[in-house]
């Protein structure tokens, strides 16, 4: 179906052309960083008889050729024994070419959370972009990329036990809202160890919160305002007092948390 090779590519980067599977890279760049073999034997499998659909993405790196996108299906296609793969193939800086991968595999590949945050963090890091600015290129609210960057607050323990299927992105959050790593530690092994949900994770944390300060009994409406406000700043808020007077906490893990703090000052200005 794909008649061209890579040698007769010119101009047109709608071209779809045939690329020898032994010249290409995967990108060192890649947000995802586990790939299911057994996932990738289905699909070499469904490759090996209907070919490769869907072309990868690549840029000339020399001689050679780096995955912008498609790492996966090259990964199969090598596995079904393929020699060559329809490919179209892109002129891209170094910044370009990470924000290419990381917005393709966001849109079209089910990266786990853990991944999806570094990868957001790659972004941010390698190109000097804010939240805000990531926010718009990938289509997402500001405190949605917040929340999603605070889950490399949370212990390594923690983010293998997301990586490896254990806990959700839900029990994630839930568990990054809390302060005490020694906490979240043991609420995510009672978690998994108990098949308990997010909710049950939010409200244990609560409970053992105020078993640690007895007497202090906060106001109901308090749990839902700090929620709300957790969403809206993407950082750990703590009210105190009462519906008439009080105190609100604001706690952030890392820099880059207060720097998504100072961008919303900034944007409220």
């Amino acid at each position: 179906m794909f008649s061209e090779s890579a040698s007769q590519y010119a101009n047109n980067t709608n071209q779809v052309v045939e690329v020898a599977i032994g010249d290409i890279d995967p990108n060192s760049n890649q947000p995802r960083k586990h790939f299911d073999h057994q996932s990738l034997e289905q699909l070499a499998e469904s490759i090996s008889q209907t070919g490769v659909l869907q072309p990868i993405l690549l840029v000339k790196d020399g001689e050679r050729y780096q995955i912008l996108a498609g790492e996966r299906r090259w990964r199969a296609a090598r596995l079904a024994g393929l020699l060559r793969i329809p490919s179209l193939i892109r002129d891209a800086d170094q910044v370009s070419r990470l924000e290419i991968a990381l917005i393709e595999n966001l849109q079209r590949e089910d990266l786990n959370p853990i991944e999806e945050a570094a990868a957001v963090r790659s972004l941010m890091d390698e190109c000097g972009l804010t939240q805000d600015a990531v926010s718009k290129r990938l289509g997402r609210s500001r405190p949605a990329i917040a929340n999603l960057l605070r889950l490399l607050t949370l212990p390594q323990q923690i983010q293998d036990m997301v990586v490896e299927g254990k806990l959700s992105a839900g029990h994630a959050r839930a568990l990054a809202a809390i302060d005490s790593r020694t906490r979240q530690i043991q609420l995510a092994q009672l978690a998994v160890d108990q098949d308990l949900s997010v909710r049950q994770i939010e409200v244990e944390a609560s409970r053992r919160e105020k078993q640690q300060k007895p007497g202090v009994v906060q106001p109901a409406e308090f749990e839902q305002i700090e929620n709300r406000a957790r969403e809206a700043f993407g950082l750990r808020v703590s009210l105190k007092g009462t519906l008439k007077k009080g105190k609100i906490i604001l706690s952030y893990g890392d820099q880059s948390e207060l720097e998504n703090f100072l961008d919303i000052l900034e944007g409220v200005r």
